[in-house]
């Protein structure tokens, strides 16, 4: 509940600041300025404000409304009741960041866990918590890595594949500063396996940065890709959709030095574009580069077990002149919400989901290609996204489609250029065989008209 000063403290306000009425504090203000005339509405109650903003919001439509066949990037999985149960308790819900532990000690357990949970799932050897969403992990890859070299290594190779507002964030963050970004130039082949990147990766090269799946759904093993990086001393960073990890090969055992991802497929609701989850593991020689913060296991003066803060000291609110980064929450809500969704599912229960992702694209893959007209962009092996060429242009189709009560893909020629005409399908588990039907039957009546 909000409680207006009183006088006496609006008095004593004043006479702190040496004036005796407000108005005062806007003299230097030409009067002409000061109280102009707003073209706004007429007052309304709390009860026809909120009529009304309940009207507005009946023109939107979800994907509770609507059959969704869209991701890029943000997935709509199921999400089970227990994670709003959980972190809608009061202690997690206004938990901010733990600066003393002895205080602390369920907000550190539980980004401990979370930790423990992305390390296990990556394969890598540490991980933090966390960052804002899965392109500033990205971004903040690249800073740790031009970190790490001290400076001296500018060179940053961005795979053409990685999701482009990852690439614009990463562009945005070097802005100004003497880091080049090379590999996703126009000209490069977009059909290119990850292995073209090699022939650019030289003793400057402090990063090389790919995705998996990639933008396109592909799936690709970088292991010969990480041992030409590792061959000129650079490092390779990975982002992960962290729902296909249930399945494939952990980035930590293609000898991945880091691994970035966005954590929203791990239970936390499309929301608009958030709040999300930047998941970010590196291996223990390089943690002290990390940006974000570290939650560490130990035991107190009685022996008993308790966790702390560790390894703060590099961000702005302690030592800001050698900070490796401007990261200043740990989004703990975010982190509590994925360690929840993973804790629910176990590891059977996320390659469950895992596998129900994959199976159903690749069912929705076939039927399409079927159509007169449509056909598969890449052979490369895909997780649950698939590029497909179509006879008519997307955002035509995505209209039909729309009016038919179905979200469609991913209109590619948004980013590409070269790419009109293709559309990116996500397919989830939340996608039964009827629906993926009406999309085909939908699709069809393109191929036909």
């Amino acid at each position: 509940m909000f409680i207006p000063h009183t006088d006496a403290d609006r008095a004593a306000m004043l006479r702190a600041v040496g004036i005796e009425k407000l108005d005062d504090l806007f003299k230097d203000v030409p009067a002409r300025y000061r109280f102009p005339t707003l073209n706004l509405p007429t007052a309304l109650s709390e009860m026809e404000v909120s009529r009304e903003l309940q009207d507005i919001s009946l023109a939107n439509e979800s994907v509770h409304d609507l059959v969704c066949f869209l991701g890029a990037g943000v997935y709509n999985h199921y999400i089970p009741a227990a994670i709003d149960a959980i972190i809608r308790r009061g202690e997690f819900l206004t938990a901010y960041t733990p600066y003393q532990p002895e205080l602390s000690q369920g907000t550190l357990q539980a980004i401990f866990e979370y930790q423990s949970n992305v390390a296990a799932l990556t394969g890598m050897e540490v991980c933090n918590a966390s960052h804002y969403d899965g392109a500033t992990a990205v971004a903040e890859a690249v800073n740790m890595a031009y970190a790490n070299f001290r400076r001296k290594r500018t060179k940053i190779i961005l795979s053409p594949a990685v999701h482009p507002q990852y690439r614009q964030t990463v562009r945005t963050y070097a802005e100004g500063s003497p880091v080049v970004l090379v590999g996703d130039d126009p000209q490069i082949d977009l059909k290119a396996d990850p292995d073209s990147l090699i022939p650019l990766i030289d003793i400057d090269t402090a990063l090389v940065v790919v995705q998996y799946p990639d933008f396109y759904g592909r799936i690709y093993d970088y292991t010969k890709l990480a041992e030409a990086t590792h061959a000129m001393g650079a490092l390779l960073a990975i982002s992960v959709n962290p729902i296909a990890l249930g399945l494939l090969k952990a980035p930590g055992y293609m000898n991945a030095d880091i691994v970035t991802g966005e954590g929203q497929p791990l239970g936390i609701p499309l929301s608009y574009g958030g709040p999300y989850l930047g998941l970010f593991a590196t291996r223990k020689e390089y943690v002290r580069k990390m940006a974000g913060r570290l939650t560490g296991e130990t035991v107190d003066n009685r022996g008993q077990r308790a966790y702390v803060l560790t390894l703060t000291a590099r961000e702005q609110h302690i030592r800001r002149e050698k900070a490796t980064s401007n990261i200043c929450t740990n989004q703990g809500l975010m982190a509590l919400a994925s360690t929840v969704y993973l804790s629910l599912l176990g590891k059977n229960g996320l390659r469950q989901v895992a596998e129900l992702c994959f199976h159903k694209a690749h069912y929705a893959a076939q039927a399409i290609t079927n159509l007169p007209g449509y056909s598969i962009w890449s052979p490369a092996p895909f997780f649950n996204e698939f590029v497909i060429q179509t006879p008519t242009p997307v955002s035509e189709i995505n209209d039909l489609l729309l009016d038919h009560d179905i979200l469609g893909g991913y209109d590619l020629s948004q980013d590409y250029p070269d790419l009109s005409r293709h559309m990116l399908i996500a397919v989830t588990e939340m996608n039964t065989r009827e629906e993926i039907d009406r999309l085909v039957e939908v699709l069809s009546e393109v191929s036909n008209g």
